[in-house]
């Protein structure tokens, strides 16, 4: 019906265009609102709809008078309308924020790519492991991504494995307790019950349950029925301290499961064949992209001067290439407020003591990761590299600075040349 009276309005403009200006019904429809106007009947024809904005026009310019406003004709008004309609214009909605797991990435400095397939892979089989050294963030971003995955930490629930964690401890078992003055046994279920539990309340919502440490544990004994619950999410088993009349327990579907497993530690052991074949496994080694590139970019948001350390752990890791689970994690280095004494108490107090437990007995070795040498084989401290750089750059005349530091890249003997040597 709008588009008809529009139609009407540009015929009648060309009688008299005072007397008739143009007619958009959006616009007279906005100004009614912002003036308080009441608008022509839902089923008026088209000639009742434009009387009616052309009756509006009129009222405006005796209101527009008494104020002290003189407008001359309907076209006047019609100019004041127009503006009183672009005022109260909508703005546009501002631009979505970025995809949560977008978000997130950027975060943790990983590809998206990379948090998306391990999404799949949840979705998949529902269970994943994340494997690698220490250090590499496995925990970290195991509980950020179920958060994120989640909607909430409150639908995430940890716990930790360790030599005398038990079944009784995770899934299901009898601990004492004290009734009226007497004591006794009551039976109590585990982080693994608890989580299926809430899982199951809301079937709509994800929930997960991350066990870090996964294999420092006995898993066989600790997990008991879960082996085959973990491969058969649609059945249902008795566990073993329930009741002849309790219902027999079943994994729900939205509970996902995230392990974390320690490659390094020789005093563990690896998870058994029958386990792997219930979880995906995701590498996490400092060594191979993505986790490669974490530190640097770490580094390059927060702490961009200090970069260099990025090329120490690198060239440690390179010489670290014979025993690949014992690689340097980015994690001994994200930190806020690093600097130069925090890199150097850190790779005395945490890496040095990590490298020398695994060439116990070859002390030799240890020679290759002494800092001062993996980041300079100048007598110049690596930590004063970047304060004799600005003092240089504050000395020079401008453009200098940048050509000196060129040139040397460029030498074979050059600062970054020695600097990954």
């Amino acid at each position: 019906m709008g588009s008809s009276a529009n139609v009407i309005s540009v015929l009648l403009m060309a009688l008299d265009v005072e007397s008739y200006p143009p007619f958009r019904l959006r616009v007279f429809d906005r100004a009614y609102e912002r003036i308080g106007y009441g608008k022509p009947a839902p089923n008026a024809d088209e000639a009742t709809v434009y009387e009616h904005a052309l009756g509006f026009l009129d009222r405006f310019i005796d209101e527009a008078r008494e104020r002290g406003l003189e407008l001359q004709h309907r076209l006047d008004a019609q100019s004041v309308v127009w503006q009183i309609a672009a005022d109260v214009v909508e703005e546009p909605p501002p631009p979505p924020p970025p995809p949560l797991l977008e978000s997130l990435a950027a975060e943790l400095h990983l590809p998206v790519d990379f948090l998306s397939d391990i999404e799949q892979l949840l979705l998949d089989k529902k269970q994943v492991i994340f494997q690698g050294p220490p250090g590499t963030g496995k925990t970290y971003v195991a509980r950020k991504l179920a958060s994120c995955l989640a909607g909430s930490p409150d639908q995430v629930a940890l716990v930790q494995l360790h030599p005398s964690y038990a079944y009784e401890d995770f899934v299901q078992g009898y601990r004492p307790i004290m009734t009226g003055g007497q004591s006794g046994f009551a039976r109590v279920d585990g982080p693994l019950l608890r989580a299926a539990r809430l899982a199951r309340a809301q079937p709509n919502e994800k929930h997960f349950l991350v066990i870090d440490e996964i294999n420092r544990g006995n898993i066989a004994k600790v997990f008991g029925e879960l082996y085959f619950l973990l491969e058969y999410r649609d059945e249902s088993i008795r566990l073993q301290y329930q009741d002849e009349q309790d219902e027999p327990f079943s994994l729900p579907e939205n509970l996902y499961v995230i392990g974390t497993m320690n490659t390094a530690d020789r005093s563990i052991a690896l998870v058994d064949l029958a386990l792997r074949r219930r979880f995906y496994f995701v590498d996490f080694h400092p060594d191979e992209e993505p986790v490669k590139s974490v530190l640097r970019g770490w580094l390059r948001k927060n702490a961009p001067e200090m970069e260099w350390v990025a090329d120490v752990v690198e060239c440690a890791n390179e010489r670290l290439r014979d025993d690949r689970h014992a690689a340097i994690g980015p994690s001994y280095f994200m930190k806020d407020g690093l600097g130069d004494e925090v890199v150097r108490r850190v790779w005395r107090h945490s890496v040095l003591p990590y490298i020398e437990e695994r060439f116990f007995g070859d002390g030799d070795r240890l020679d290759e990761f002494d800092l001062d040498k993996s980041a300079h084989r100048r007598r110049l401290a690596p930590w004063r590299i970047p304060a004799v750089l600005t003092e240089m750059a504050a000395m020079m005349p401008s453009g200098m600075m940048a050509r000196v530091s060129g040139d040397a890249r460029d030498r074979p003997g050059g600062i970054h040349a020695e600097r990954a040597a």
